[in-house]
């Protein structure tokens, strides 16, 4: 029956008596929810516990289980840290699967508990909503990695109607270095002015320039630096390749460096210039031709019709890879039709041979090391059987947290009764 059903059945009751009706059946359809999604949460623990994500050709668990799911991210990665950490948590996931807990509840808990506290935060998520699980968890001790990961970098944009605010997070080594790389453009720029303008014998006159800023600086330094990149590779992510292979042997090593199995050689050249000597008893006795770069104009035609990684699932859109379909070495022309983008992690995994990506370039077809071949669709399907029954969830309390009677997880305490009553 469904909420309109249930809301038109009950047109003759109180207003009171209807929102109980539509509550009641609210609990009843999230506790199946919540009993399904601990269904769920089994199989992401069996795709993680042999690495199987790996030959759907996804690059992690939670792009995998997005992908397949066709959820967002942030759900994607609550139900890969409860898959992870099920068997630390037992009575939460136990919840999960009786419709007593909500998915977003286990996975506040899962993502940044400590080991040992399954039974407190199973009694706490009872009454807690999900931020005041969160809230909770900020007063008990977190788990320290060994060793400990470096700060991450990031970097975000705000869009105003007239402004775009950028906000820059470095650990203190990059501020260093970030701070001095300002700070050598805004002498330059304040050297720059006061040699155009404070030249004359009058001062500064009233026409001229503003005093240049930090944001000139910052200004400064991207457009350098975009000016010597374009120069240094013009059509962007490239790179020249120098191979030095010996004729007898069939061996590459590049230029002053290692030597190449072929799957790194093909994955370097494939939309590189790449430059080959051949030797004998390492004497160099001749050049080969080099690649043919992809034209600017056919990159942008291959960005406009590819978008993103044509792997299934990827969707990524940074930092892509033109790869030949059939590669230079085999025969392959530097072709709309020959070509295809790729992110760099399944680039690399189709040179080592765990993908298979051909042709043509409109219609690629990716398959796994197997031969199965990826579908990028979502997996969801009606369902053949019937939703758990007799499962009901009641929800958070909703009463105010009254933190300061809280007692906080302690490593050899037993099961506390969560946020007490003021």
């Amino acid at each position: 029956m469904t909420a309109t059903a249930v809301a038109e059945g009950s047109r003759d009751l109180t207003e009171d008596a209807r929102v109980d009706v539509l509550l009641e059946r609210l609990a009843e359809l999230q506790g199946q929810r919540n009993a399904i999604d601990a269904q769920i949460v089994d199989v992401v623990a069996e795709l993680e516990r042999d690495e199987l994500w790996a030959v759907a050709g996804a690059r992690s668990l939670e792009s995998c289980v997005a992908w397949k799911t066709g959820s967002s991210p942030v759900h994607a990665r609550g139900l890969a840290a409860v898959a992870r950490r099920a068997e630390s948590f037992p009575k939460c996931v136990d919840g999960l699967r009786r419709g007593e807990l909500s998915l977003d509840q286990v996975a506040a808990v899962a993502e940044r508990a400590v080991d040992g506290s399954d039974d407190h935060y199973a009694e706490l998520a009872k009454s807690a909503t999900v931020r005041q699980l969160r809230k909770a968890l900020q007063f008990a001790p977190r788990p320290s990695p060994d060793p400990r990961p470096a700060p991450e970098r990031s970097v975000t944009k705000i869009t105003e109607e007239q402004f775009a605010e950028w906000r820059i997070r470095l650990p203190h080594a990059d501020a260093a270095v970030f701070d001095a790389a300002l700070q050598s453009h805004l002498d330059a720029l304040v050297a720059e002015w006061r040699r155009e303008h404070e030249s004359g014998v009058g001062g500064v006159s009233d026409d001229a320039p503003p005093f240049p800023t930090v944001a000139d600086a910052f200004l400064r330094l991207v457009s350098l630096g975009w000016d010597a990149d374009v120069a240094g590779r013009p059509h962007g992510h490239r790179t020249t390749v120098v191979l030095h292979v010996d004729v007898e042997s069939r061996i590459g090593t590049l230029h002053l460096g290692p030597m190449l199995p072929e799957a790194e050689r093909r994955y370097l050249s494939c939309d590189a210039k790449y430059e080959v000597w051949f030797e004998r008893n390492g004497v160099p006795i001749g050049c080969g031709r080099d690649t043919r770069e992809i034209p600017r104009r056919l990159r942008r035609a291959l960005e406009l019709r590819d978008q993103t990684c044509v792997v299934p699932g990827c969707g990524s859109g940074r930092g892509l890879h033109a790869h030949h379909l059939v590669h230079w070495e085999d025969g392959g022309p530097t072709e709309l039709s020959n070509l295809a983008l790729v992110c760099p992690f399944h680039h690399r995994l189709h040179h080592r041979g765990q993908i298979t990506i051909r042709g043509p370039g409109d219609g690629v077809e990716v398959t796994s090391a197997s031969g199965r071949v990826l579908d990028g669709s979502s997996v969801a399907r009606p369902p053949n059987e019937s939703p758990p029954t007799d499962v009901r969830y009641r929800g958070p309390t909703g009463e105010r947290a009254q933190w300061k009677w809280y007692a906080p997880f302690a490593p050899g305490a037993g099961a506390g009764d969560g946020m007490s009553e003021n």
